[in-house]
């Protein structure tokens, strides 16, 4: 293991990666960098400063991602409308692709030999980790400490701190029964009770919404401007991409909105069950469908619907770095263009309905869509042929007998 001299870590500052930390410099007697990011997790991420140099780390990066993860991921993602297995709006494989690249990007900047995270070797993060540095660069080595260790429980990492002095000012403190990952889009819950798909989640388990049974009796409106497929403005203030998700989040979350309970299929091959908190999320993929609902053509309307499944899969299994993704992502910004506008949005009790849409490019055509008298717009007699056409294959067939049951 001489080979590695540098490796840079995905570092939280929590008992995983802080044991990390050590176990790398034990293990491969190399310098580690550790990379923390800030992408709205809702918590203080300077403190992993104090807590990398206890451990002896000498080039530490802390950076706030916030602004780049909505604008350059969250966006591009949610102007394809992007939904996983019909429910999963995607919150934790979103947020890999950019802490891949910087991981990439430090590793060059430092000269380190590796990366390094602190995903086990049983979820969906350490593939979306590795294929999106091995796509940015080809030859890095890749160290999964879960993949190597044998410190497979809380107790064995708990031991390896105490054997090494290591500082974990929370290893006193009752920890949560769950697994949780947060960042501006989402917060995610497994393990616990949720491991058994019969049992209830427990309603102190949730952090960013009250239960739609204990949101406010009277609705909250909100307006939300659009340009190109993005959101620029809430009631009419224009807002920078993390603003506005952060915004969404908090009125998503006083209304009751954005849980969910499902059980997805991962891409190592289990099944796994999770709760996901969305609010903002939840409101802008219905927000968007609305505007585009106005603004897009009918085919290009369910074309690009034919295309959001595959597009789903690929952000949940790691390939954002793909040409496939790009691939799509150029077709899905293509039907953008068109589509800007207001939508305005009610938010009730753990619903978030389409209150209105308005377009200066929308295709909506009072004059012909009306049950009143159109003026002649659109004349009902031209519609006998075509229904005669599309259905000639069907006579065809029953005329020579076919059975239609």
């Amino acid at each position: 293991m001489s080979d590695v001299k540098k490796v840079v870590l995905a570092y939280s500052g929590g008992l995983d990666t802080s044991v990390i930390v050590k176990w790398l410099q034990e293990t491969y007697d190399c310098e580690v960098v550790t990379f923390t990011a800030d992408i709205g997790q809702g918590e203080e991420v300077e403190p992993a400063r104090a807590k990398a140099e206890a451990l002896g780390v000498k080039e530490i990066y802390i950076e706030d991602l916030r602004e780049e993860f909505v604008r350059d991921y969250v966006y591009p993602m949610f102007r394809a409308n992007t939904i996983y297995e019909g429910e999963y709006l995607l919150g934790t494989s979103i947020a890999r692709p950019l802490i891949a690249r910087r991981l990439i990007e430090i590793a060059n900047q430092t000269g380190a030999d590796a990366i390094s995270h602190g995903a086990t070797g049983k979820g969906n993060d350490q593939v979306r980790f590795e294929l999106g540095a091995y796509a940015l660069k080809p030859g890095v080595k890749v160290i999964a400490p879960w993949r190597e260790w044998d410190l497979n429980s809380r107790e064995k990492l708990m031991a390896y701190c105490q054997q090494h002095d290591i500082p974990v000012d929370f290893s006193k403190k009752k920890k949560s029964p769950y697994s949780m990952d947060a960042n501006l889009l989402h917060i995610s819950y497994e393990g616990g009770i949720l491991e058994d798909p019969w049992a209830e989640a427990e309603e102190d388990m949730w952090r960013w919404s009250v239960s739609p049974e204990a949101a406010p009796d009277a609705p909250t409106y909100v307006e939300l401007t659009y340009e190109r497929g993005d959101i620029v403005a809430l009631d009419g203030v224009p807002m920078k991409p993390h603003e506005v998700l952060a915004k969404l989040n908090e009125l998503g979350g006083a209304n009751g909105i954005g849980r969910l309970d499902i059980v997805e299929n991962r891409y190592v091959g289990m099944k796994s069950r999770g709760c996901y908190e969305t609010p903002g999320g939840s409101i802008m993929l219905r927000a968007h469908r609305a505007i585009e609902s106005i603004t897009l053509d009918r085919e290009e309307a369910h074309l690009k619907d034919q295309l959001m499944p595959k597009y789903a899969e690929v952000i949940y299994n790691g390939y954002w770095w793909s040409p496939e993704r790009r691939m799509l992502q150029a077709a899905i910004d293509e039907t953008q263009k068109n589509v800007s506008g207001v939508v305005r949005m009610k938010l009730y009790k753990g619903n978030a309905s389409v209150a209105g849409r308005r377009s200066n490019a929308s295709l909506f055509d009072e004059s012909i869509a009306t049950f009143e008298d159109d003026q002649g717009a659109y004349n009902q007699k031209d519609a006998e042929g075509f229904i005669k056409l599309n259905s000639l294959r069907l006579r065809i067939a029953a005329g020579k007998g076919r059975r239609q049951d």
